[in-house]
């Protein structure tokens, strides 16, 4: 025992006067170990289903969690440095010298940590969002300070620097509601009864269990296209992720529907005017034509 108060106590040279106490090592070490522990308990606590995780949105408890162990982490940080004995004055103005030096090589990885604290900080994009950005739909996989992972419908994931999202225009499909309107176009041919067709695109929905009860579909009579009578139906839908197969789903049945009733889906028309020639006129065309070959 005596000996292992000892070595406890022991104080060794590092370099010059500077001087490391075992005491303040084994300290500093339980700091880390135990905010390692608390981090994995907050997991539990905020992410998993209980009283506390159930007053939380469901997409924002991991944004939750991520920011509460950032900040425990680093108060965990400044505090083992503080028993190490470390000036943090120093070390942070040390820091800044190395930033300074190592100038351009750093910045876009400073930028993105920072625009990492502001989308965590703001909720604006959360896991198991579906956004999109530079043409590519994917759903939000995680979130972290540098960057975000991203699964698009193909299954490919995506890396994307988080100055990206500040920088750039980016659709959030599923921000602040659960159920996102789309549309469907069709066209019918010029005579069929308006109101059955209204009907056919009302009907083609019902079957669909992606398609929401509530706000109900509805269709517009939008205008009156060259070749056809053009109609718009809007229905909204939790699945905004694999919304092209829930209207390839839709479509199938608009045209069992339409079929069904005897309405056509017309061919586009055009009227082409050919002016007329005299026979005189076509001989000596062809004429013209038989001399610049020879």
């Amino acid at each position: 025992m005596i000996l292992v108060s000892g070595f406890v106590h022991k104080r060794f040279r590092i370099v010059g006067d500077i001087y490391i106490d075992v005491d303040e090592i084994l300290f500093a070490v339980l700091i880390i170990v135990g905010t390692w522990l608390l981090v994995k308990a907050m997991r539990r606590l905020i992410t998993k289903p209980n009283i506390i995780a159930n007053k939380i949105d469901q997409k924002r408890r991991m944004t939750v969690f991520l920011l509460t162990k950032y900040f425990v982490w680093f108060i965990s940080i400044l505090a083992s440095l503080s028993v190490l004995g470390i000036d943090l004055t120093t070390l942070v103005l040390g820091s800044t010298a190395l930033l300074v030096g190592l100038g351009l090589g750093l910045q876009h990885i400073f930028t993105d940590l920072v625009s990492g604290i502001f989308l965590l900080s703001e909720g604006s994009i959360k896991i198991g969002d579906v956004i999109e950005v530079d043409g590519s739909i994917g759903k939000v996989m995680d979130v972290n300070l540098r960057s975000c992972e991203l699964k698009t419908r193909d299954d490919v994931f995506i890396i994307i620097p988080n100055s990206k999202f500040l920088a750039d225009r980016v659709v959030n499909w599923t921000h602040s509601v659960e159920k996102v309107r789309f549309t469907i176009n069709v066209g019918v041919a010029y005579g069929s009864d308006i109101d059955t067709v209204t009907e056919c695109l009302i009907a083609s929905t019902r079957s669909n269990k992606d398609v929401a009860d509530s706000p109900k579909p509805i269709v517009q009579f939008a205008n009156f296209g060259d070749s056809s009578l053009e109609f718009k139906l809007f229905f909204w839908s939790k699945e905004a992720f694999f919304i092209e197969n829930v209207k390839s789903d839709i479509r199938r049945e608009i045209y069992k529907q339409l079929k069904e009733h005897g309405l056509e889906i017309p061919f586009p028309q055009r009227d082409i005017h050919i002016k007329g020639m005299s026979k005189e006129e076509l001989l000596n065309q062809m004429d013209l034509k038989n001399k610049m070959k020879s």
